[in-house]
């Protein structure tokens, strides 16, 4: 704690000279002329301006001498039947420097952007890193998006080539990934070369002149590529977060801020360090897959693991198989994940002590009480840290967390800011709360180096997303409170703090309660007009049996015992006005729940629903209006 309250004061006295000495341990082409330029009004945001580096050979070319047969990734298929690959830092090194030779024979030049829609294999990492070692902005689309919404990424972008792949596996299926992509470039003229990784077998068809089968495109090319020099604020990836409403946003990240900031958290948040064996089971294709499956461990001199399947295949002892082999010693995952692998019941349990965890960590979402303490108890044995990670697409790295060793850990806290974040809640006329224990709008006073530039193309919408509503503050949408010692709560996007009869009720808060309802695998909570109270609280609930009829005795218990349960957690004021069983809930890929779809639900309408491009199970939006009606009428 010593050390974290040190670090905090250096940087909040003199921000420049602190991050100046993060920056400091990198391999630059040539030194920054200034730290760090900055207002929040337009907004423009600049560190370490002048300076030119690149990010791979920090990634990889400077740990050749001490580490270059270390291991520096893992690849676990989904088949548990099939042999991991490894590939060392310099085998790695290798494989990026030959697909980067082919991206320029291709007459891709930096600044050019590169769209990337692959399943979770090596080749989706070498690829990543192959575009910015010779300076093109890499742009990866989830590899299960609709072929509408990947064509809207690639024409947002103006992406002149694709990378791709006959098809995926996903725990027991084959999917074909080809014709999507034939789909989605009807749509888009300007895609003039498609390289098409052979992984699954699926038949594919190749557009003559435009798309090339990659091994074939790579064969005899050289595996040395010098690394392109760019500036510090040359941009490094576009990734498009969809938000509630609107057209995807294409978050823009620069090449050193992000560096810095990638590797800096690794370390703070995780207390990583050279030989660790990290597995974050995201997938590359959200923020939380480029920075803590690629870019920070890789900056850190650690090994990687990459999970191609689900944690589940082919049943729920996977996951713990997948540590024991690899002997994993940071894991990093998401709520729904540990949902669901709690609701497999006791037979699913690790088999061993999982002896090589140091630390745990959460991502993604407010993770609920029950399973905080079922994750810290079951799979960190009581011994491990549980790190909870806040942050977003576009602060590029974790803002706020414990610090595995350092600072204090609370269950659905995410804790302290890290040192150089300064946030701050305000009300919604943008007073800032001062007192110790606070609730409100949370926003950050300063920047750090992973925040985002701009959004791709539309730079006023990044002003008017994340810098209008209060002035000199950036906006993170999220409500959070503060307790006695600094802790900090998030309680749900600002849309999702319900006023209740004058109380403000997080969703997260209300659906921490709902979930200790025995029986209940996972809930969301929306709110209603209400004629009295002014918002009405409807949950929605997953019972981890069969979804009882709506009407039936059964459907009445649980609906009371939910009811029950906010009664007892939090106070009558929260108990919900309505309770709907649902076989699941209308999440994105990324496991976001769509809560204004509930919302729509809730409130009796039939659509239309909006944008859905990016919903996991679509079907599941027809099943809870159905079942919404259903009650209702009956």
């Amino acid at each position: 704690m010593e050390q974290y309250l040190h670090a905090c004061a250096r940087a909040e006295a003199d921000p420049e000279a602190f991050w100046a000495a993060e920056a400091a341990k990198f391999v630059w082409r040539r030194p920054w002329e200034q730290v760090l330029q900055w207002e929040f009004e337009t907004p423009r945001v600049e560190w370490f301006a002048g300076g030119q580096l690149n990010i791979t050979e920090n990634c990889l070319d400077r740990h050749l001498a001490e580490r270059g047969e270390a291991v520096a990734l893992v690849w676990e298929p989904n088949d548990p039947a099939e042999a991991p690959r490894k590939l060392t830092y310099r085998e790695l090194h290798a494989e990026v420097c030959r697909f980067a030779n082919l991206l320029r024979a291709e007459g891709v030049r930096p600044g050019d952007r590169v769209c990337l829609y692959l399943p979770m294999v090596p080749e989706l990492a070498v690829a990543v890193l192959a575009c910015a070692r010779i300076g093109a902005v890499h742009s990866v689309v989830f590899c299960g998006f609709s072929a509408e919404s990947l064509a809207a990424r690639i024409r947002d972008a103006a992406a002149e080539v694709l990378i791709t792949s006959d098809g995926q596996r996903r725990g027991p299926k084959t999917l074909p990934v080809k014709p999507t992509v034939d789909e989605a470039l009807a749509s888009c003229p300007g895609v003039r070369r498609v390289l098409v990784l052979a992984h699954t077998g699926e038949p594919v068809h190749l557009a003559p002149g435009r798309d090339r089968w990659l091994h074939d495109a790579l064969a005899g090319l050289s595996t040395d590529c010098p690394a392109e020099p760019v500036d510090a604020e040359h941009p490094l990836f576009i990734l498009y977060t969809s938000g509630s409403t609107g057209a995807p946003k294409g978050v823009v990240h620069t090449t050193g801020g992000y560096m810095v900031y990638a590797e800096f958290t690794f370390r703070w948040v995780f207390g990583a360090r050279p030989g660790d064996v990290h597995w974050c089971t995201a997938d590359i294709g959200w923020i939380t897959g480029h920075t803590y499956v690629i870019y920070g461990p890789l900056l850190t001199g650690a090994t990687t693991v990459l999970f191609e399947g689900v944690p589940t295949f082919p049943d729920a002892h996977r996951c713990w198989d997948v540590i024991d082999r690899h002997t994993v010693s940071l894991f990093y995952t998401a709520p729904t994940a540990i949902r669901s692998l709690m609701a497999a019941g006791p037979d699913f349990h690790p088999r061993t002590e999982l002896p090589s965890l140091r630390v745990i960590g959460s991502v993604g979402e407010p993770i609920n009480e029950a399973a905080w303490q079922w994750y810290k108890v079951f799979i960190g044995r009581n011994r491990c840290p549980l790190v909870d990670t806040w942050w977003q697409t576009e602060t590029g790295g974790i803002l706020i967390s414990s610090c595995a060793g350092r600072t204090p850990e609370k269950p659905a806290h995410a804790g302290l800011p890290l040192p150089g974040i300064l946030p701050v809640l305000v009300d919604a006329d943008g007073q800032v709360q001062e007192t110790p224990e606070a609730e409100g709008h949370l926003c950050l006073k300063f920047p750090w180096p992973g925040i985002l530039r701009t959004t791709w193309g539309d730079h006023d919408r990044c002003r008017t997303t994340y810098f209008s509503r209060f002035p000199g503050l950036y906006f993170t949408g999220d409500g959070a409170r503060r307790d006695a010692d600094g802790l900090y709560r998030i309680v749900g996007r600002v849309d999702d703090v319900l006023n209740v009869s004058g109380h403000r009720l997080g969703t997260a808060e209300l659906e921490n309660a709902v979930n200790r309802t025995p029986g209940i695998v996972e809930s969301a909570i929306v709110g209603v007009p209400h004629a009295v109270k002014g918002t009405g609280i409807v949950a929605f609930v997953v019972p981890e049996g069969p979804v009882p009829a709506a009407g039936t005795a059964a459907a009445g218990a649980l609906s009371g015992a939910v009811r029950e349960a906010v009664t007892a957690g939090i106070g009558p004021i929260a108990r919900p006005d309505a309770v709907y069983a649902v076989r699941g809930l209308p999440k994105t890929r990324s496991g976001k729940i769509m809560r204004r779809i509930l919302r729509l639900c809730a409130e009796g309408a039939d659509g239309p629903w909006g944008d859905t491009s990016t919903l996991l199970d679509p079907a599941v939006v027809e099943e809870i209006r159905n079942r919404v009606r259903g009650e209702v009428e009956g």
